[in-house]
Formats: structure tokens, sequence, C-alpha cells
């Protein structure tokens, strides 16, 4: 966990003599927060809790992802002097406008964000759509508000010189995402790629990251591990390495588009999720015409699942206490690497490099 109630001085003093300097500044491996949900939950009963930024830096990160900026003045000079001082890169979550009164908020938040440095914005506009969506028509109505609400920013950006990065979060298959990218046509606009969430939509992750490599920004990092279950396909994060992706490939195509890309590490701790593609509720917001998944999709996606048996125990955290939760997250987020009280195992570059050899 982060901290021991009421030990955050303390502790933060011992992480700072133990943090392992991250030799590759910025492009570094950064980090983002819902990866690490056990120990935040642990760490905002402390008094005082630990700063999320120092905490990223004392593990030699070279970057995290984080809510939105401070607007203080006085705040966002402490912020852009903190991580050019770590050499971290830092993007945040800034609330998007859904009308025109909410324009003020968002660019005084843009704002802040192009103040401090930031190396862009953050949004996961959608909710799994096969669990929270009940037809196409719910899906049209969704889809239809998150492009007028990117509509609505994407002004402001320009203007700031900021760009947005809006992650593929189970809402849209790439096709749809990429073609509504290209409709928007800004440079500020584009993907925060997750190497694993459109497996979620009969997607091979390869073509993904093909598809939307024009567009994207910046990404979450993750492996992931897929299980037959009685009505589709189990889905869950695993240490880098356990799991299918080809890692390897897909970071060197993203350094070959940019070779400062900022990638987070999002290994997120939880029960898999369930895909369940063999029931109608799955299959109700797509539509041949207006969002079509093909059977040969599905078929192709059933066969990779096949072929690619867990390597390990699919992770779960149900029925475990807050502490076995917190070990579990931190096994998956260290590669299983070991981590005694006081020494953190570094998630640096360094790191990362070690199991995917062309992220430099």
């Amino acid at each position: 966990m982060l901290i021991a109630a009421g030990a955050a001085p303390a502790f933060l003093s011992k992480m700072a003599a133990a943090a392992t300097a991250n030799p590759y500044g910025k492009r570094g491996l950064g980090a983002a927060p819902t990866g690490f949900m056990a120990r935040i939950r642990v760490n905002n009963q402390a008094k005082p809790p630990v700063d999320w930024i120092d905490y990223c830096h004392t593990l030699g990160l070279g970057g995290a992802e984080t809510s939105a900026p401070p607007t203080d003045r006085e705040a966002i000079n402490k912020y852009r002097a903190k991580i050019a001082s770590y050499e971290m890169h830092v993007i945040f979550n800034v609330r998007l406008p859904n009308i025109e009164a909410d324009i003020p908020a968002f660019e005084a938040g843009v704002k802040a964000a192009s103040q401090i440095g930031a190396y862009g914005l953050h949004a996961a506009l959608t909710p799994r759509r096969y669990e929270s969506l009940d037809s196409i028509e719910a899906f049209k109505k969704s889809f239809e508000k998150n492009q007028q609400s990117v509509a609505l920013a994407e002004p402001v950006l320009r203007k700031n010189k900021i760009r947005l990065a809006i992650e593929n979060h189970k809402g849209w298959r790439s096709a749809e995402q990429a073609a509504w990218l290209k409709r928007v046509s800004s440079e500020y606009v584009g993907v925060h790629l997750d190497f694993g969430n459109n497996v979620s939509l009969c997607e091979d992750p390869m073509q993904t990251l093909d598809t939307l490599l024009p567009y994207v920004i910046s990404g979450h990092i993750k492996d992931m591990a897929v299980q037959l279950y009685e009505e589709g396909f189990l889905l869950s994060e695993v240490p880098l390495g356990d799991g299918f992706l080809d890692l390897e490939t897909m970071v060197k195509k993203l350094r070959q588009k940019d070779p400062n890309m900022a990638l987070d590490l999002e290994t997120i701790t939880r029960d898999p999720l369930k895909i369940p593609v063999f029931t109608d509720k799955y299959w109700a917001t797509f539509d041949d015409s207006y969002s079509p998944l093909p059977g040969r999709d599905l078929a192709r996606t059933l066969t990779l699942v096949k072929k690619n048996p867990p390597k390990k125990p699919l992770p779960k955290t149900s029925g475990l206490s807050p502490s076995g939760a917190t070990e579990t997250g931190r096994r998956k987020q260290s590669g299983e690497h070991s981590i005694r009280a006081g020494e953190p195992r570094a998630l640096d570059a360094a790191w990362t490099c070690s199991r995917i050899r062309s992220c430099t």
C-alpha cells in the first residue's frame, strides 16, 4: 500500500531515498492511477496523503496521468517546477464540455494544463457498451453526445495548443473511432491507445493499433490474458509478459510514430471482466450498417482465446481484504518482482525495456 495512515512524511522520505532514477526522463514509463487504485484508496485515508506525482517519482517513473490540474497561479507554478525537476511527463483528465455553458470551466483547466507544461489531456468518454447500453439507438445517442462534446472542446484545445487523446474505452470499435477522428481532422484531437480494451469488442490488439495508429498521441500499456467461460470469454490485465499481447511489436510501432510518445502503465487490479459474446445483450448495440461487428471477427477472437490459455490463474480480488487486494495489485504492477517494505521495485523505463526491448 502507499502508506500506513498518519505515516506519510516518514514513508515518503524513505521512498525518496530508495527511489531509482528514471534514465529516460519524460520518455520513461509512466503510471495511470486506475492501475494503482488499491494503493490510492489507502493513501486517501492518510494524514497527510502522499502526493501522486511524488509517489510516481519515487518509483522511478517517467510520467503520470492524473486528475484535473490546479488553476491557482501559485499552484500552477509549483506544479510546473515539480514536474520539470522530476523530468516527468504529466497527462491531465479535464472534464470535457457537454454544452456551451461548460466551456469556460473546461478552458480554465486546459489553460492551466498548458501553463504547467502538460504532455496533453486524456479522456475516457464511454462505459462498456455491452453492459451499459441496451440498443443501437442508445449507442447512437451516446456516440452523438461524445462527438458533440469533442466538437465543443476542439477550438479551446487549438487556442491553447494542447492535445486531447481520447481513449478506446470499450465504447467504439477502432474503425468507428478512426472514422470519427478523420472527420474531426484536428492535430489537437487524437487517440489514447489502450493496448487491450478492444479485445472486448472482438478485435485483435494489433488490428486496433494499426487502425488507430495515425491518430495515436499517448497510450495505456498493459498485457492481457483471456479464458473461455460459459457466456463468452474472460479478459484480465496481467503482469507484462504473462499475457498474449505482442508488446515488443506494439511499442516499436508507437515509438516509430513518435519516439517521445507518453506510455503509462495501467494494470488494473480487479476480477476478470466478463465479455458475454454468447448472449443477446452483448449484440444489442451492434448494427450491420451503423455499427457492424462481423461474424468473422467474433470467430477470430474466439480462436485467439482458445489458442492463448492463461499462463497462470487469472488474478481475482473478490473475497480479499483491502491489504490482499493491494498485494495482488503490487504483484501485477511490478511484474511479480520483489517489493520489500521501504524498497519498492522501480517501474521505470529500464525495467520495462527488460520486458520490451524496443521501447527505447
